[in-house]
Order: structure tokens, then sequence, then C-alpha cells
């Protein structure tokens, strides 16, 4: 019998795996142990790399909302960075199966303390005229519409149903207009 090839474990791999198993089996499917099969490697493997599922969730949510922070480097106006930021979040997580579900349960990743966190999330906005507690504030508002849409959005049975009454695309452009059009000038 040969012997297994050794196999590299690293924090991104394990991640890759974990969307990769997600994709596949969906949040419900995705446990240690299977990804520890996917990966050919002893469950106790990947605590080396995470503390638990839950880091581990929160690591890949991270990864899903890296994106749309991305998007609106240049905007002109911190109105403006909240609806590419919205649209943006919206798509990220309707690339991934059970994406929005995802980031609704992850516990943020304890990578850094939460002050500079707060000023990571805030940055953008703080950058186009808005103080630290509204920019989060308002960044905090487009998330939870973008993942309360887009949870809505996934919902199989309801999507199919609403798919013949409105357009989703249309629904979130107003919704999120008219949330953020809602927030009062500095």
């Amino acid at each position: 019998m040969a012997p297994r090839p050794h196999i590299q474990l690293d924090r991104d791999r394990l991640i890759a795996a974990a969307f990769d198993l997600l994709e596949e089996e969906g949040l419900d499917g995705l446990s240690m142990r299977r990804l520890a099969a996917r990966l050919d490697v002893q469950a106790p493997a990947l605590y080396w790399h995470v503390g638990d599922k839950a880091e581990l969730l929160g690591l890949m949510a991270r990864d899903i909302y890296a994106p749309a922070y991305r998007v609106a480097p240049d905007a002109v106006d911190w109105r403006a960075w909240l609806l590419t930021f919205g649209r943006a979040l919206r798509a990220a997580f309707a690339r991934h199966r059970d994406g929005a579900r995802l980031c609704a349960i992850a516990q943020a990743p304890r990578e850094r303390a939460i002050a500079d966190h707060a000023r990571q999330i805030a940055a953008p906005l703080v950058r186009l005229g808005l103080d630290q507690p509204r920019a989060l504030s308002c960044v905090a508002s487009v998330i939870s519409f973008a993942l309360g849409w887009a949870s809505f959005e996934a919902n199989g049975p309801m999507h199919d149903y609403l798919d013949e009454m409105l357009s989703f695309d249309q629904s979130f452009e107003t919704g999120l207009a008219a949330l953020v059009s809602g927030f009062p000038d500095v």
C-alpha cells in the first residue's frame, strides 16, 4: 500500500475547502468532520488553524463581505458609497449558497481589537465626511437591509412565489435608495 501524500494544510486552503463544501452541501452540510474528510486529514488537524466551527464561519463571512468593501473606493459622497456597497453586498451574498444565512449567524473573527475593526469599517465613510458612530450606523443599516433581502431572495419557495409579483432587482434598488436617502444629512 502506497503511503498517502502529505497534504500541506493552511488556513487559506481550509477556508477554500469550506466554501467548496458550502456550495455542494449547503450550510447544514458544512461540518468540521466533512471538511476534514474533504481535505483528507483527521478532524483534529483543522483545529491547528481554526478554534472551532464558529471561528471558521466567521472567517468565511469575512471573505464574503470583503469584496463589497473594496467596490466603492472612489465614491464621490457617502450616499453613493452606501448605495454601491449595498449592491455589492447583495451580490456577494448571492455568489455563495447560503451566503446570507452564513453571514447572519457568523461570529466576527477576533483577529483584531473591536475598536480597530470599527475604525476599518467606518473609514470609507469617515473619509467622505461622516463621523465614526454615524458611519457605523449607516453601514449597519445597509448590511441589515442587504442581508434581509438576500435571505428573503434565497428562500426557494418564497422566491418563486414573489418572482411572479415583482422584480427582485428593482425592488431591492427601490428599498436601498429609500433607506440611504432617508439618512439625515451631515
